[in-house]
């Protein structure tokens, strides 16, 4: 069939032979990964196991109560309808109404705490998902789409949610109803029953024809949702890039591309999982066909083994049958969307978190002595080699060392090594005379503080942005250290004061007036070893001299590093240290170097033409 569809409405079939059947050891993994994402999901929902039963109870009783209806409605019709007799019919009739509102109650109570069981579940997984990313490393963020990973927070966890509200109840019940159904089938007439069982096996060669191409479509559809969030999440961050360089026509091309992708699949998930109720309901009316049609011959004998009331019995009982299969073929399309979306959520989870081994130093104090010693490091070694290269230097407590040279340098890398965001690969770095890795990451950057050249800014107020540096500081603390930070006078400006709320890229204020909150957030901070990353390189030189004074006074007792491409920032540091290509090639204080005439005197030369 999928080769007959070659191109309908311009979908080309998108799935290989491959990628139906697998090979034996790629279907064996898919069956070994489906397994346990179920056994995972089962987990979480086992944590409430009380209410859990009294649903699986209420799925009992209904689906008892299911069968009953049918089986009174044959015994009045054989018992008072068809005799004309009707002494005690009205009793029958209360039970008959008894029976479907118990089954009514029993349905409405079995989906209300459901609906509970999996919100509470749901919330789990996604805070359990969001607490392991906060454990993870910085290199796991490097290589992934934030909108990505957004989305298996969101789109993924919903058909999780989605799956639970209305799949587990389904197949439980349907299972019951199954076997059930074909117990009364089979006491009330065997033969009819071999009849209706006839068209089961055509059932499941249907349903396992579909499903081997539902399954990797509503995969490769997670996927493609995935791409498409992360894209649009990357776009909408980068907006004033695409618009300063005129890439609207290929990220709208881009997008066109990924957005078909996510079309395609969507589109042959939804079409081969469409067959699922014409089949279905197809072959329930040819099994309704076959057991009115026997079922009348064998009552017109009028031997009494098939009457009237058990073929209304039967038919209702052929119709019960079908549908639960129908209700599980159906559903287990859901239940393979929330497969492959709990599938890529526990990847996540599975993902090993940020190790730290180091316990014997929780609660020392640093005093920001720092020292490399031949320290090299690289992100990718084996490809690009080291970005710094047997680096060594000293800068005692309270000094400030300033890092200048060209792009790509290694300067950053330096302050990414000191936050330990990245472990070195060789040599060591100091603190306090303390290896770095023998001292706690909460430890160490608990007293330590960044301001960057591009300053974060949270969808907060301005109270609470400059609070994140110390989250129990009172407001006479945050509004101390905007006044030391030159940022108490625009703050006061504003509309609400320090109760103004932001958005996340800050757009109601300028970027010098960002980079002065985020000096006030390192001050509140009060952090013993402080990492400036050019912090005064995209600000006019107006704003640069409040910066500065805001600068000094944060540096004041503190061990600093500093990295800036304006060499008139570095004046006042203890240290100049030029590097090259990953290595220290000239180092000391501005004048010594100055004396010297190398590569920094040529470099401020330059800076002056």
């Amino acid at each position: 069939m999928l080769r007959a569809i070659r191109k309908p409405f311009g979908y080309e079939p998108i799935l290989s032979k491959e990628d139906i059947n697998g090979t034996g050891k790629k279907k064996k993994e898919r069956a070994s990964n489906w397994k346990s994402v179920l056994f995972r999901i089962w987990k979480l929902v086992d944590e409430q196991r009380g209410l859990l039963i009294a649903v699986l109870a209420l799925v009992f009783v209904s689906s008892v109560l299911a069968l009953l209806g049918p089986l009174m409605i044959g015994k009045i019709i054989d018992n008072y309808i068809i005799p004309m007799k009707f002494a005690g019919l009205g009793g029958s009739i209360g039970w008959l109404i008894a029976i479907y509102i118990g089954l009514s109650l029993a349905m409405y109570f079995q989906n209300y705490w459901m609906v509970g069981i999996a919100q509470q579940t749901v919330f789990r997984l996604r805070t359990s998902l969001f607490a392991h990313l906060q454990k993870l490393p910085v290199t796991f963020f490097d290589k992934r789409q934030h909108g990505e990973l957004m989305s298996r927070i969101t789109n993924d966890i919903e058909n999780v949610s989605q799956t639970l509200n209305s799949s587990f109840i389904q197949v439980f019940s349907s299972i019951l109803t199954l076997t059930g159904t074909f117990g009364v089938m089979l006491y009330l007439s065997p033969l009819l029953t071999l009849l209706t069982m006839i068209i089961v096996p055509v059932m499941f060669v249907a349903i396992r024809w579909i499903t081997r191409r539902t399954g990797p479509l509503f995969k490769e559809q997670q996927q493609a949702v995935g791409e498409l969030n992360g894209m649009i999440e990357e776009t909408i961050s980068g907006q004033r890039i695409v618009k300063a360089f005129s890439q609207e026509e290929r990220v709208m091309e881009e997008f066109a591309q990924k957005s078909d992708r996510l079309r395609r699949t969507g589109f042959w998930a939804l079409t081969y999982s469409g067959f699922i109720p014409k089949v279905m309901n197809m072959l329930n009316n040819a099994s309704f066909a076959v057991v009115a049609g026997v079922g009348g011959l064998l009552a017109l004998r009028g031997d009494g083994v098939v009457t009237v009331g058990t073929i209304v019995i039967f038919s209702e009982f052929a119709r019960q049958f079908t549908r639960p299969l129908n209700d599980l073929a159906n559903q287990f399309n859901t239940v393979l969307s929330a497969i492959a979306g709990a599938e890529r959520v526990f990847k996540i989870m599975d993902e090993p978190v940020e190790k730290d081994e180091a316990t014997e130093n929780e609660d020392r104090i640093l005093r920001g002595d720092v020292e490399f010693r031949n320290v090299s490091f690289g992100y990718a070694v084996e490809t690009d080699g080291y970005t710094i290269n047997d680096l060594s230097f000293h800068v005692k407590a309270g000094e400030t060392a300033a890092f200048v040279g060209a792009t790509g340098a290694g300067k950053t890398t330096i302050m990414q090594l000191l936050a330990r965001f990245y472990e070195v690969d060789k040599g060591e770095i100091y603190i306090d005379g303390i290896p770095i890795s023998k001292l706690p990451r909460k430890t160490l950057r608990s007293q330590t503080a960044f301001v960057l050249q591009d300053p974060f800014l949270f969808e907060a107020t301005v109270l609470e942005n400059i609070r994140y540096g110390k989250l129990d500081a009172t407001d006479e603390e945050v509004i101390k250290a905007a006044k030391q930070a030159n940022a108490h006078s625009f703050i006061s400006r504003l509309e609400d004061g320090y109760d103004t709320v932001l958005t996340a890229d800050g757009g109601e204020i300028s970027q010098g007036q960002k980079q002065l909150l985020s000096i006030a957030r390192a001050l509140v901070a009060d952090p013993v070893i402080l990492l400036l990353d050019e912090a005064t390189s995209s600000i006019d030189t107006v704003t640069e001299l409040e910066i500065q004074e805001a600068l000094d006074r944060l540096m004041e007792g503190r061990t600093s590093f500093v990295i800036a491409h304006r060499l008139n920032t570095v004046r006042k540091a203890d240290t100049v240290y030029v590097m090259e290509q990953g290595k220290l090639i000239e180092f000391g204080n501005q004048e010594e170097l100055i004396e010297r005439q190398g590569v920094f005197y040529n470099m401020l030369l330059e800076s002056k033409v």
